[in-house]
């Protein structure tokens, strides 16, 4: 369990740092609201990363190949993103080329290791261990992706991004460290011998053990549940600046409230989904997490008010560590060892689209509709997530 917070924490550090830490680079820097809204798109990596997938169930790393299939490659990434990470914090934002080119190889690197370490989970935890494992898992990522979003936006009003960054591909440290004290997961029985088999495996498996009827319905709930709640991240960060509140106050607010709101929220989620049926704890995740959007409504409304900002950022913080902890055991359920970063990357692939497809429309919403606006239209974005929730199996 120590090692999936550490690998969690791993796979969450590189999120933000091309999504909301981005985003407040961009806004320091002046560049404008659209402009930030379709930077979004640098993240299509992580809705397109089942297309690569195949290669890591395949193929182990020939230099490093007895780490095995998962580890090998997940060092690989890691050392990667360090280099990637740092290169990053030397673009301009007012080079929009460059640095959405270095983002993008950012957010490449990191969607692959996140292929990697979901199957790596999938593999490794026993049906009875999914649910405290993933609740563990989710929360390393969380406090990664909230943790380090925080000290950056604390470093950046001290220090150049420059070196915000810097300190960020420091940190990478702690998954090298996390994926060489890691065990392998045992080699399943039936990994694709071939790369063509590799590619038509995972789909074919799938279709045969679920049925036509279940895989349609867990596909359509894997590309809704969370469309919601990644549409709205597209601007985040941005909404907050806009109301006044500073890099500092943001930071202060995410460590007190949100840390705890996450922490809570992963507890919370580890206990019930081991003791309850796991489609109505996803109804009732999801419905609070949907309710998430009506604060940042009340925000809107209420101006630069403190108190609005800390509770909606701690309902947000708990109903989303609550959500994914439940949303990951549902895709561990369904994945099979032999193709598991295919099948597994392909269901969260579908889960990211609201955000790394359908991003800029959030800039085209805030812009003509306001933030009211923008925060409605993602609470009901929510509702078919929620109604497929019922009929999971």
């Amino acid at each position: 369990m120590a090692v999936l917070f550490a690998l969690g924490f791993s796979s969450g550090l590189p999120l933000m740092l091309t999504g909301q830490t981005l985003q407040a680079w961009a806004k320091d820097a002046g560049v404008d609201l659209a402009a930030i809204a379709g930077l979004s798109l640098v993240g299509l990596a992580y809705t397109l990363k089942f297309a690569w997938a195949p290669i890591l169930d395949r193929y182990r790393l020939p230099l490093i190949s007895g780490l095995g299939r998962r580890r090998g490659w997940a060092l690989a990434f890691q050392l990667a993103l360090g280099v990637a990470i740092a290169m990053l914090g030397t673009c301009d934002p007012h080079e929009p080329a460059r640095l959405a080119a270095a983002a993008a190889v950012v957010a490449f690197l990191s969607a692959s290791q996140d292929v990697v370490l979901d199957a790596y989970s999938t593999d490794l935890l026993a049906p009875h261990e999914r649910a405290a494992g993933s609740a563990v898992y989710v929360l390393g990522y969380r406090v990664a992706a909230l943790g380090t979003s925080m000290l950056a936006l604390v470093l950046a009003d001290h220090m150049p991004w420059r070196a915000v960054y810097l300190v960020m591909a420091a940190l990478m440290a702690v998954g090298v460290i996390a994926t060489l004290a890691a065990e392998e997961p045992p080699g399943p029985a039936h990994a694709p011998r071939t790369l063509a088999s590799a590619l038509i495996q995972p789909f074919t498996e799938l279709w045969r053990r679920l049925g036509a009827r279940r895989t349609a319905l867990v596909v359509g709930f894997a590309a809704t549940y969370e469309f919601g709640y990644f549409f709205a991240q597209s601007l985040l960060i941005v909404f907050f600046k806009d109301l006044g509140f500073d890099n500092t106050e943001i930071a202060e607010v995410y460590k007190v409230v949100g840390l705890g709101g996450l922490a809570l929220g992963g507890l919370v989620a580890g206990g019930l989904v081991a003791r309850y049926p796991l489609r109505r704890l996803l109804v009732a995740f999801g419905a609070l997490a949907a309710a998430t959007h009506l604060l940042y409504v009340a925000l809107a409304l209420a101006g630069k008010s403190l108190p609005v900002f800390a509770t909606a950022v701690f309902v947000d913080s708990m109903a989303n560590a609550m959500v994914t902890a439940a949303f990951l055991s549902l895709l561990m359920s369904v994945c099979t060892a032999a193709v598991s970063a295919t099948q597994f990357a392909l269901l969260t692939s579908l889960s990211s689209v609201g955000q790394r497809v359908f991003g800029p429309l959030a800039g085209v919403i805030a812009l003509h509709g306001g933030w009211p606006a923008l925060f409605a239209t993602a609470a009901a974005l929510a509702l078919p997530g929620l109604v497929l929730a019922r009929y999971i199996e």
